[in-house]
């Protein structure tokens, strides 16, 4: 199975470049963050426990994601490939995915990070909350948080990947069609 990683900050297009991909490549979406709101609507124990932080605009700590993941790659173990949209977000969460994975015998093909200014990160996030149900995209606060925690711990996982791993980065600022190609 191959493993695709999609980063990037909120709001830049990563799950609709995964869309793309997965019809593209025959691969799996994996959306991390709507594996989580699927667990707190079924209220699983990692649901419950997730809400904590999710609501607030806070990181799941890494050792809740890694039990969350391992189980993720186990119910897709064969698929043609995966794309992870959403994780790693921390260094120590790169070491996890490498860690995991490596103890799977499979390995991450590809990082494609996806940079947008954080001004046009705000327009999207601004137009998102008006045409989205989700309740954690309504406040403007969340989306600042949001933009600042991946600054302050996603940016420095993406260049703890560099020489890690193939990332490439790519301008998240054109239209979806330019990005897609």
């Amino acid at each position: 199975m191959k493993i695709l990683v999609i980063t990037g900050p909120p709001y830049s297009g990563k799950g609709t470049q995964c869309e793309v991909l997965k019809n593209e490549l025959g691969f799996r979406h994996i959306s991390t963050g709507d594996r989580i709101r699927l667990e707190k609507e079924q209220k699983t124990e990692f649901g419950i426990i997730a809400s904590e932080y999710d609501v607030k605009g806070d990181l799941v700590p890494d050792s809740i994601m890694k039990a969350l993941l391992g189980r993720i790659v186990d119910e897709n173990i064969k698929e043609k490939g995966i794309i992870l949209d959403g994780y790693p977000r921390t260094v120590s969460q790169v070491d996890t995915l490498i860690d995991l994975l490596k103890e799977k015998g499979m390995l991450i093909d590809q990082v494609i990070n996806i940079e947008v200014p954080k001004d046009e990160l705000l327009i999207r996030a601004k137009k998102r909350a008006e045409t989205s149900d989700r309740i954690d995209d309504k406040n403007p606060q969340t989306h600042f948080k949001r933009i600042n925690i991946f600054e302050s711990t996603t940016r420095p996982a993406i260049e703890y990947m560099k020489p890690k791993l193939n990332v490439i980065s790519i301008d998240g600022s054109a239209s979806i069609e330019e990005i897609t190609e």
